[in-house]
């Protein structure tokens, strides 16, 4: 069959407990979704995936949990409250909102050659070649283009930041800058020395202009991020491993190598801080006709050299007898004991987000067959680790008490092994079919034989193939397959 497209998962998803539309009940709010029964239980695996992986699995890399309100020279001082915005532009006709450089891209079918959308001073291009507007269709009605932040306002206290601008703070629109201003506080406690890395896993928050395409973009996310420190000189070869490590890291997770490729970002994409960023892109669109078009961003690694550590350290004065950083209290420097140097390390920083994953493992594990009625069946091959549900336990008859019972028993003594359900809500036929729509790896049936020779019909999902286990070695049959 051919690739599932969102709207295919969507639709899913909905149907089967995975991601439904937030405030359902009144309308909706635009972009904004709930993880399901079986969604937030595939998001945590996700996640304790990533987690025992950078954590548990190396040596090298410590937790951290930080605050999403911060002080608000946090976003000073690393730029955000001047930089981080969107180009933004208004259709006076109908009043719709959209960014500029979406906009153009769409328009042209293709990204400027320099990477990004830069619009001439004093020249509105949208009009100057009639860009229409996708509400409304009129083409010479656009606003000149205005800078729009993205980081979400809010007050500190009873006050309103209109009342006391020390009352402003943001939500963070990023995890990075919390584990940069503690650099000093995991160095200190943790007595790491260099390469080292520190991990978050955390809401984060971008009022962003058009989100869309279901949880591809959204306005509260979780991130999942690494910065990881290490001597200038070596960033260039940790960069490169960490791009090759998740490589096969995606792997593990279910996600096809045909589904993903590389874009090295040129010059003039780069962000202020980098010396080099690399995208991972998911084929999250097939249905469109142009390839290129058909990839977008799951992952970035990027080698923010020792940007984010100078700006939030206290400096020396400048030749102007002012100092560089007046409100920061420590200096997050690095002193080498082996060859006395005092230095900003360097940071290579792996940033994926846990929404974009679940929808590619998603995406890459639907798959439809025919069975032999002709019938055409949902099977969700996740990663037995992922699923959300390792085993169903299914009575053959559900009115016959002794098969109840003992199917009953099975899924209790099965649970404090791996996440098991019992089910006897439709004939064995269609139980099979919705526990292979939601990825459950292995159905347990437990029919009148059971009761007499103490065994049971263990299925595979993924090959519908059928074997008897005993009841005594079914925990060890399970726990083996499983992993």
């Amino acid at each position: 069959m051919s690739a599932p497209n969102i709207e295919t998962i969507v639709s899913l998803s909905k149907r089967r407990g995975f991601v439904y539309p937030a405030s359902d009940i009144y309308g909706g709010l635009g972009s904004s979704w709930d993880y399901g029964p079986l969604g937030v239980e595939l998001a945590n695996n996700i996640k304790k995936a990533w987690w025992d992986w950078v954590v548990y699995e190396r040596d090298d890399i410590e937790g951290l949990d930080s605050s999403i309100i911060q002080n608000r020279n946090v976003w000073k001082y690393s730029g955000h409250e001047t930089t981080f915005s969107d180009p933004m532009v208004d259709c006076r006709a109908c009043k719709s909102r959209y960014r500029e450089d979406k906009l153009w891209d769409e328009f042209t079918g293709a990204k400027e050659a320099e990477g990004q959308y830069i619009l001439a001073v004093g020249e509105n291009r949208l009009i100057k070649f009639e860009v229409p507007c996708p509400t409304c269709g009129k083409s010479k009605e656009w606003t000149d283009s205005r800078p729009f932040n993205l980081m979400f306002r809010t007050t500190i206290g009873a006050v309103s930041s209109d009342d006391d601008p020390m009352a402003l703070a943001y939500l963070r629109p990023e995890t990075a800058q919390g584990i940069f201003v503690n650099f000093k506080n995991v160095l200190d406690t943790s007595r790491r020395k260099l390469p080292f890395g520190i991990a978050q896993l955390g809401k984060a928050f971008r009022n962003e202009v058009t989100p869309g395409n279901f949880i591809f973009r959204t306005r509260e996310f979780e991130q999942m991020e690494v910065e990881y420190f290490c001597r200038p000189e070596d960033a260039p070869r940790i960069h490169q491993e960490w791009i090759d490590a998740y490589d096969a890291w995606l792997g593990t997770l279910g996600i096809s190598s045909d589904n993903i490729k590389h874009y090295e970002q040129t010059a003039a994409e780069l962000a202020h801080y980098s010396d080099r960023t690399v995208d991972f892109l998911y084929r999250f669109f097939p249905e469109r006709e142009d390839e290129e078009k058909q990839f977008d961003e799951l992952l970035g690694i990027a080698n923010r050299t020792d940007y984010d550590l100078r700006v939030h350290s206290k400096k020396p004065e400048g030749e102007d007898g002012k100092r560089i950083n007046p409100d920061t209290t420590e200096d997050l420097s690095y002193f080498d004991p082996q060859t006395n140097e005092r230095f900003y390390p360097y940071c290579i920083e792996p940033s994926i987000g846990v929404n974009r994953t679940l929808l590619a493992v998603l995406m890459d594990a639907y798959e439809e067959r025919t069975n032999d009625k002709g019938e055409v069946r949902v099977i969700l091959r996740l990663k037995p680790s992922l699923a959300p549900i390792k085993v169903a336990v299914l009575p053959l008859a559900k009115n016959n008490e002794g098969i109840v019972t003992l199917a009953k028993k099975l899924k209790r003594d099965l649970q404090p092994s791996m996440r098991t359900v019992y089910d006897d809500t439709g004939g064995i036929g269609k139980l099979y079919a919705r526990q292979d729509e939601v990825g459950t790896p292995f159905c347990v049936t437990v029919d009148h034989e059971s009761l007499e020779d103490n065994a049971v019909t263990v299925r595979d999902r993924d090959t519908w193939e059928q074997e008897r286990v005993s009841i005594d070695g079914l925990v060890a049959y399970l726990s083996s397959r499983l992993s």
